[in-house]
């Protein structure tokens, strides 16, 4: 039985190993990216000077708004309670970009887009840098990657009943790492000994990040648990496509009647934040657009566990609320699944044995590689001397 798993456990690490790595790695990347940018980034992110009050979100927006090329707008505004935090400032495009602005002075300290860095690395873990095909075709860099993610929890299981061991005294030694024996003795160790300290977060992640790349699973997956995905829904679904038509006489008018409706539609913007913050004194940001608002919470772990909001941009009345307690099952479970998988949920404790985590299953495959061209040098050198 130990040989045949043995068999199962190198046959599906070698082709698919050095993939495995990457996505590990990439991965690893992206668990601090907002710690990171906020670090190297201050002054985008921070004021220079805490005042003593802010300024309207409406005469922010509409600050932002003129300095805006034509074709771009102002989308929604995110506040955070940190009062030396900037206002991060949504634009309509493209995907993710955004403006900061000191609430105090009115100042935009820079401009986001996500940096080509993390682009590349987000890349690399899903789709393997590769591109979504228009007509529907087969998405090669996203097919192997999920293809590749459910070798490795084979590989995973299988090495549980490779490295299971025979005794008491065995289990001492298969999960101790030594670094006094050697450089072979050390990668050996960390290949089956951490490979054990590290299996149930591997699985973890690779368990809920086969949710954004089989539709099938992620139905089973939902199913398991008990929640009815709907119909063309949840995070594996197809993004929406930009539109490649030329901009027209139509469109220009209707940025124009955006431009010119813009002042009413951010009217009771300020009355509506300063109401969300004191009946959520402990949110992690408020986000309001056209007639909606977010109030983000800490769920437990569930960073995305959101409270949403309608309302009147005109008189700033609440017109309606979607508590996260009532939201939809599938919707707190894409939550659930995406903190799982990047390790929010615990805080920066989670996110630091997620990081190590997703680095040594980068290593994982590598200190195989090594092990099994060793073991293939011996069996050639031994049959030489036979």
């Amino acid at each position: 039985m130990r040989k045949f798993f043995r068999k199962i456990h190198l046959w599906l690490s070698i082709p698919f190993g050095v993939i495995i790595t990457l996505i590990c790695f990439s991965g690893a990347m992206l668990v601090f990216e907002d710690d990171i940018m906020r670090l190297i980034n201050h002054d985008l992110y921070y004021v220079e000077q805490v005042g003593k009050e802010t300024i309207p979100l409406e005469q922010l927006a509409t600050r932002v708004a003129a300095d805006l090329p034509e074709g771009v707008a102002v989308s929604g505004i995110t506040v955070y309670p940190d009062s030396k935090r900037c206002y991060r400032v949504n634009l309509s495009k493209p995907k993710r970009a955004a403006v900061y602005v000191d609430p105090y002075t009115g100042k935009i300290t820079g401009y986001y887009q996500r940096s080509p860095f993390f682009k590349t690395m987000f890349s690399l873990h899903r789709w393997l840098l590769g591109s979504r095909p228009e007509g529907g075709k087969i998405f090669w860099g996203k097919t192997i990657v999920g293809i590749s993610t459910l070798l490795f929890v084979l590989v995973l299981l299988s090495g549980i009943v490779i490295w299971w061991p025979r005794s008491k005294k065995s289990l001492k030694k298969r999960l101790s790492i030594s670094i006094r024996k050697g450089l072979p003795r050390f990668w050996y160790d960390l290949h089956v000994a951490g490979g054990m300290y590290a299996l149930v977060v591997m699985l973890a992640m690779a368990l809920t990040g086969l949710t954004w790349s089989f539709d099938w699973y992620r139905s089973a997956f939902y199913t398991a648990f008990g929640v009815e995905l709907p119909a063309g829904s949840g995070h594996g679904a197809s993004p929406a496509k930009h539109s490649s038509r030329p901009a027209g006489d139509t469109e220009s008018r209707a940025e124009g009647q955006k431009a010119a409706r813009r002042e009413i539609e951010l009217a009771g913007w300020q009355q509506v934040y300063e109401r969300l913050a004191k009946e959520n004194p402990r949110h992690l940001q408020i986000t309001l657009s056209n007639g909606n608002a977010q109030v983000s919470n800490n769920r437990m772990g569930n960073t995305r566990g959101t409270d949403r909001y309608t309302f009147d941009p005109r008189s700033g009345e609440i017109t309606g609320v979607t508590r996260y307690k009532d939201a939809e099952k599938a919707g707190k479970m894409r939550g659930w699944i995406y903190a799982i998988h990047v390790g929010s949920w615990g805080g920066i404790t989670t996110r630091i044995i997620w990081f190590l985590t997703a680095l040594l299953g980068a290593s994982l495959p590598l200190t195989g590689y090594y092990l099994w061209i060793k073991s293939l040098y011996r069996r050639n050198n031994s049959g030489k001397r036979s």
